[in-house]
């Protein structure tokens, strides 16, 4: 494996190596504002941070090109923390340290942040090389895009002057995207009430791991597989015959990220012992093989545990064990206009048992169509208040309607087939960029999103690929030295 400073453009690379050794994950962006800041400083840039913490950064024209049209460059500052179970990594204050993989670019174990780490390593790069040609340009660095995107949301009208604004977020080299799905978040909260486990009771602890979640806009249509499911699943076909007893269940992190493991605590008696794992046995090897070409690496684990100190009620695990089975998961409907385009979704992100009796699920829904987002919102509320959870939703953002007239989108249309000898496809994508909420504040930009390719985000498996990267950067550079004139 040899050092990213051996690549082409390798100042690229620096910059990108220098953004993952900060950590950033969502909500904690400090150290990364501290640092974009010092960088505008260093380099005599304008540059100021708003109340939410966004940074713009700003870089007079070259000579020659002042009265070109002003272009906003923007990416997000916050990234995703996975990591592979057991892993000790601390995403609060290690470093990431990327490496090179043959094609692709990678981390050890965790969440790389290329989504989107290599976004801000293009603009810095732009914005300290001296020698590019290219009419004005503003950088602004989103805070909280991962979590939230209360970054773009809170975003000031009159922080910008730009007219046109090019998102550097996306993740599949060769596609424009001019249009992206709207979202929002439907939260359950269930009340947990417990009891002793009966006398004779035996302790489990079953586990379910290596599904392939990630991205659940871009990655939702790939796999029914779903940690959170599949445990819940094997609770509810248990449940009866062996009189299961739920502690603990506990799976998935982000609102945004597909469940890759999830665990539960449970009890039964002593005298069902040899009958239950003879089940466990059957029921998981039938599992992996209805899996099995959705989800090769599926692996299920059940051992012995202490008894828990509480166990919920019957009443209350029926309830949420239901309530969880019938929540959908994945693809609603697929686009009848845009082909292989995912119209509406949802994501059983993540349930929580906390303190004091409480269960949390978190999930997240997906629509290019407003009605339909809000359909399926109600529906998962419908589920989860069936189980009687109280329910609520997130604010949510709003979708990016395509315009397929886009200047800027014709100009980099052009560009690449000049370039690489074929044309980009031009696509929506089901996944949330922050262009929506950023085109609320600033109705009149001409908007465009382009990235190299980036596989497996918001997992331990995410990577850039080297190529795709060198072709997103030509690309970049070309596209800042056609941007028009102002009229």
């Amino acid at each position: 494996m040899n050092p990213l400073s051996d690549l082409d453009n390798a100042l690229l690379w620096k910059y990108f190596e220098d953004i993952c050794r900060i950590p950033r994950l969502s909500r904690n962006e400090g150290q990364v504002i501290d640092y974009l800041l010092a960088f505008a400083h260093e380099h005599k840039l304008k540059a100021k941070k708003d109340n939410t913490g966004n940074v713009l950064i700003s870089k007079p024209a070259s000579p020659g090109m002042e009265n070109r049209k002003t272009v906003i460059l923007q990416s997000h500052m916050d990234m995703v923390g996975e990591k592979e179970q057991g892993r000790p990594h601390d995403f609060s204050k290690d470093p990431i340290i990327p490496v090179v993989d043959g094609e692709w670019i990678r981390a050890s174990g965790t969440t790389l942040g290329a989504d989107d780490g290599i976004g801000i390593a293009a603009q810095m790069l732009i914005l300290s090389d001296r020698d590019l040609v290219h009419g004005p340009i503003e950088c602004l660095f989103t805070v909280d895009e991962e979590s939230g995107m209360t970054g773009a949301q809170n975003l000031e009208a009159g922080f910008m002057t730009g007219e046109i604004l090019i998102n550097l977020d996306s993740e599949d080299e060769g596609e424009l995207f001019i249009g992206c799905a709207g979202g929002i978040d439907t939260i359950g909260t269930f009340k947990c009430k417990t009891k002793k486990p009966e006398d004779g009771s035996i302790a489990y602890k079953m586990s379910v791991g290596g599904v392939k979640g990630g991205h659940s806009g871009d990655e939702i249509h790939k796999s029914p597989g779903n940690a959170i499911k599949i445990v819940n699943r094997f609770l509810w076909n248990a449940g009866n015959d062996f009189r299961l007893a739920l502690s603990m269940f506990d799976g998935g992190n982000l609102r945004n990220a597909i469940p890759r493991e999830a665990f539960a605590l449970f009890t039964i008696p002593a005298a069902l012992v040899e009958d239950f794992e003879d089940y466990y046995q059957k029921f998981t090897n039938a599992l992996l093989l209805e899996l099995k070409d959705f989800e090769p690496e599926l692996s299920f684990r059940l051992s012995r545990s202490e008894l828990p100190e509480t166990i919920l009620t019957r009443k209350r695990q029926v309830r949420l064990i239901r309530a969880l089975y019938a929540c959908p998961h994945g693809v609603i409907t697929w686009s009848p206009t845009l082909k292989d385009l995912v119209e509406t979704s949802t994501n059983l992100a993540s349930v929580k048992f906390t303190k004091p009796n409480r269960a949390i699920v978190t999930t997240s829904q997906r629509s290019s169509v407003d009605t339909a987002k809000k359909n399926i919102g109600d529906r998962v509320a419908s589920c989860l208040a069936l189980g009687g959870a109280r329910v609520e939703h997130s604010d949510g953002y709003p979708g990016w309607s395509p315009n397929p007239d886009s200047e800027i989108l014709n100009i980099t249309t052009g560009v690449y087939a000049g370039l690489f000898g074929q044309e980009p496809v031009v696509r929506a994508i089901h996944a949330g960029l922050e262009c929506g909420l950023i085109l609320e504040k600033y109705p009149g930009l001409d908007m465009l999103s382009f990235g190299p390719t980036i596989k497996g985000a918001h997992t331990p498996s995410e990577r850039i690929n080297i190529h795709t990267t060198e072709k997103f950067w030509k690309l970049l550079l070309e596209v800042l030295g056609r941007i028009p004139e102002k009229w």
